[in-house]
Parts: C-alpha cells; sequence; structure tokens
C-alpha cells in the first residue's frame, strides 16, 4: 500500500514552492461534522504518512476555535503518545474552524535540487549532493477542519490575513462528491499562485486510491476540488519560500492541511 510519502512525491516539483518529499504530516479529524442538536464535537490530532491514521501526537499551544460566538481556546487537550483529544465547544448555530494554529517546528537544513525543486535535509533516498548549498528553514505547520450546527454561517470562511491558509469559497457542510468546490490558497492574505495541492481520500487506505487529485492554484491562488465519492478528505500543501526580513532564519517551509468531508449527492 502506498504511504502518503509515496503519494505525495510526484505532486511537488516546482521551484520556490514545495518540497517532493514528504514527511509526517499533521491534521485535525472531528468526530462528526454535522453538530447539529450538539454542544461540542470531538478531535483527535496527530502528524501521520497515511491519511487518518494516528502516529505521532501533535502538540499545539494555540489550539482554538473560531464560530459565530467568537474566538476560543482550547486548553484541556489529552495528549496520547499516537494522538491529542480534546472537546471543543459547539454552543450556538453556525459554522466553527478548528485549528491547530501555526505551530513552529524544528529547524532543518534544505537545498536547491537541479530541477530548481527545494530538498530537505533527511527527508530524500539519497545524500544531498557535494556541491549543494544548505541553508537554515523553519517549519510552521497548521491543521484545519470545519464543522457545522445547525444553520451555517459565513464568519469563520473570512481569511484571516496570517499565515498559510486555505479557504473555502463554499459552505464546507455544502461539499458534495462530484460536484466542483472551490477554494483560495493565500499566504499572510496574499494570493498564491502556481502551488500544488494534494487531495487525499480515506478511502484509499481500503483501495489503494488515495490520491483523489493533485491541483494547482492559478494566479488568483483559486483551485476546484471535486471529491470523487462522498467520504473524508484531506488536502495538503508545502510552501516554501524565504523568511521575512529580521526573521531567525533565512527561509520556511509552511505545511497546511484541511480536512472535510463530502456528502452523498
Amino acid at each position: 500500500m502506498r504511504t502518503l510519502r509515496q503519494a505525495a512525491l510526484t505532486g511537488f516539483l516546482f521551484a520556490m514552492a514545495a518540497g517532493s518529499a514528504l514527511a509526517h504530516v499533521p491534521y485535525v479529524r472531528p468526530n462528526v461534522t454535522d453538530a447539529t442538536g450538539r454542544d461540542h464535537v470531538t478531535i483527535e490530532a496527530s502528524f501521520t504518512e497515511d491519511i487518518f491514521a494516528a502516529e505521532v501526537v501533535m502538540r499545539s499551544d494555540a489550539w482554538r476555535i473560531v464560530g459565530p460566538n467568537g474566538d476560543t481556546p482550547i486548553t484541556q487537550v489529552t495528549y496520547l503518545r499516537d494522538l491529542a483529544v480534546f472537546e471543543a465547544p459547539t454552543p450556538v448555530d453556525g459554522t466553527y474552524r478548528i485549528s491547530s494554529g501555526a505551530r513552529t517546528g524544528r529547524t532543518a537544513k534544505m537545498y536547491r535540487a537541479v530541477d530548481n525543486s527545494w530538498k530537505m535535509v533527511g527527508e530524500e533516498d539519497e545524500a544531498p549532493p557535494p556541491d549543494a548549498v544548505l541553508v537554515d528553514v523553519q517549519s510552521i505547520t497548521t491543521a484545519d477542519t470545519y464543522v457545522t450546527r445547525g444553520a451555517p454561517s459565513v464568519e469563520v470562511l473570512q481569511a484571516t490575513g496570517s499565515g498559510l491558509e486555505l479557504v473555502p469559497l463554499i459552505q464546507p457542510s455544502d461539499i458534495v462528491a462530484g460536484e466542483a468546490a472551490p477554494f483560495r490558497l493565500l499566504l499572510d492574505g496574499q494570493p498564491l499562485a502556481g502551488v500544488a495541492v494534494t487531495v487525499f481520500r480515506e478511502a484509499g487506505r481500503y483501495d489503494g486510491r488515495k490520491v483523489d487529485a493533485e491541483l494547482i492554484t492559478d494566479a488568483d491562488g483559486r483551485i476546484m476540488i471535486t471529491a470523487s465519492d462522498p467520504g473524508a478528505y484531506m488536502t495538503l500543501i508545502r510552501h516554501r519560500m524565504e523568511a521575512p526580513a529580521g526573521s531567525d532564519v533565512q527561509y520556511r517551509s509552511y505545511s497546511h492541511s484541511l480536512t472535510f468531508v463530502a456528502q452523498g449527492g
């Protein structure tokens, strides 16, 4: 069976954007996406090389749920060895975004390969070439998901303007298998063009077709995702670039995942 690492190797070959290798990737997943009649949802969060198969616990100091009642930090989190678990309150009707927040990770080394893509040292099958110029890069990871209680609302579908984010241009509860759903990729509020977005399907763990689509954002940062069948999906984005002036490192490696469910038609 192909892991996320193996499947994603074909999806990230472009300059100054994403690396081709894939280590553990973050995800957050609610026990339900339709929270109608519920005052909370339960969230699991982990790093994985195989979609929704928890492997390494994900810790964060910025867990939160943002909804029609405002921005609520999540402080009561149970950390196990493989995953984190917590309850996120949904006290009123509307749409909620549950997020890990931007997690600043380790500083590593990367180099530019002959195909002009960025490679992370330690994530490749081969060692860097002898003439490779190694640069410091810091990882920043974010994992998001959405749930809706009762009638949906639109507040949390607005861009935050901070970090890497994949913004739904449709109510997440309205995503239907076989129908195109629009999204927009932004970095600090600005559209990212020409960036790879890989869409994984949970059903692929059982039928072997884990990658549902490999897309490239247009000039306005937009993509259209058409889920092939009902079920749970996760988008994954890698974006590597120079860090802003005054940063501790010269480069940053952003990772973003979004979990959503495609309904049956």
